[in-house]
């Protein structure tokens, strides 16, 4: 059996979030089930695609509304991720390192699902199932079975991942246009709310619908950003099946990015001398309690708690260490910089992506916060519980099937219900 995988990003290629992840390690454990996986991205200009040799498969010219444009179909040439891994190139729309720019929002991802169809039609080996992961490969499900020139691999079973229904890929109606003829009469598939919302199609179009875990899929049908109804109306061809991690790349026992490895023998050494390590870099005392946050700086990570969470424990009588590394908001860009002048010796921040200091820091920490107003599975949490760090949860999505509260027998977490300051403390 053959599943292409279709996705924005892919770990260790290109990673903006948990997506890479998962489509950099799903594809890997099914090869070892026997299934031939490969994986197709947009060609960005990262560093790892930047340092590694491709080889072109295919060239082509594909059609984008009244307009066409050259694309290459090429194959990283060494196998080095452990199935195979293919980028589109078409530098007009994917030249830099970025991978959601914002420019030619509609356009990138648009001729990315063209490309790929456009090169599936001219092969003889089509996968079995085609896998989606998340709106920006929405609309291959609908050309799939709409359009005109794609006729003969309509039978293909398409499957749709949603990763997070809070991004959907909505554009004007009109861009519509911008896909190969296909019957008018089927325009309804793409329109949500007289938009042309990817996700919306991506959902009405695919054979199957799953999600990142069992809870995520039953919030869906109550809070999807307006999608409810469609969820509801779905879920006939519905199923939540919860993520899991790499545990090749997330290893104690053998990760290069800490100073220590160690197994659940000599878990409590290991954690000690990784926290003497991680709190040299931060300036801060390890003899006091660590506690981390890992993620984008964003509203529906809870990150907007953070500030007044940490200050509040900050100025009790408690001694507590903080550490938060990520990106996003340039608000809390600004709050963080400010607490790490204010609290020197407590807390710091590290305010960009670093993969390498992320193992570190879960080696390193004795708790990892995730506040998430949205969580749809959540690895961070599973990552901590690997690496021995207790994790601190909101009850929601993913986070509610994965951790077991310590008040339980053989819980390995501390959950907490509301989205207050009260709740979190």
């Amino acid at each position: 059996m053959k599943i292409l995988h279709l996705s924005a990003e892919c770990y260790p290629a290109a990673k903006a979030g948990g997506l890479a992840d998962v489509v950099g390690s799903l594809p890997k454990y099914l090869v070892e089930e026997g299934i031939d996986a490969p994986v197709v991205i947009p060609k960005y200009g990262t560093e790892w695609i930047e340092n590694h040799r491709f080889k072109t498969v295919f060239e082509g010219t594909a059609p984008l509304g009244d307009d066409a444009f050259e694309f290459r179909i090429q194959r990283e040439a060494k196998n080095l991720l452990g199935f195979p891994f293919y980028v589109v190139d078409i530098p007009k729309y994917f030249s830099g390192a970025e991978i959601y720019p914002g420019n030619f929002a509609s356009e990138r991802f648009t001729c990315f699902q063209i490309a790929v169809l456009e090169w599936l039609n001219y092969t003889a080996e089509r996968p079995d199932i085609i896998h989606c992961h998340d709106h920006h490969t929405g609309l291959t499900p609908f050309m799939l079975t709409q359009s005109f020139r794609y006729d003969g691999m309509k039978h293909i079973p398409t499957v749709f991942t949603v990763h997070n229904a809070e991004y959907q890929g909505i554009f004007n109606l009109n861009k519509s246009e911008l896909l190969p003829d296909f019957n008018q009469q089927k325009i309804g598939l793409l329109d949500w709310d007289q938009k042309l919302n990817c996700l919306a199609a991506g959902l009405k179009s695919c054979w199957k619908i799953t999600t990142v875990s069992p809870s995520y899929m039953q919030e869906l049908s109550q809070e999807s950003s307006g999608l409810e109804w469609l969820f509801q109306n779905e879920q006939q061809k519905s199923k939540g099946i919860l993520n899991g991690i790499d545990e090749q790349v997330w290893n104690p026992a053998t990760d290069d990015f800490i100073t220590r490895n160690y197994s659940h023998d000599d878990v409590a050494k290991g954690k000690a001398k990784n926290k003497k390590t991680l709190c040299k870099q931060f300036g801060l005392n390890p003899g006091y309690p660590t506690i981390s946050y890992i993620g984008r700086l964003a509203r529906e990570k809870g990150a907007d708690l953070l500030p007044d969470l940490f200050q509040a424990l900050l100025e009790s009588p408690e001694k507590v260490n903080f550490i938060v590394l990520g990106t996003g908001d340039p608000e809390l860009h600004q709050r963080f910089r400010e607490m790490s002048d204010q609290y020197v010796g407590f807390f710091d921040a590290a305010l960009d992506y670093n993969e390498p200091l992320a193992h570190q820091v879960y080696a390193g920490s004795d708790f990892m916060v995730m506040p998430s107003r949205v969580e749809p599975c959540g690895l961070n949490q599973m990552y901590a519980m690997r690496y021995g760090s207790v994790p601190i949860v909101r009850n929601t999505g993913g986070l509610k099937d994965t951790v077991k509260d310590i008040s339980r027998g053989e819980g390995s977490g501390i959950k907490f219900n509301d989205f207050t300051l009260e709740s979190a403390v």
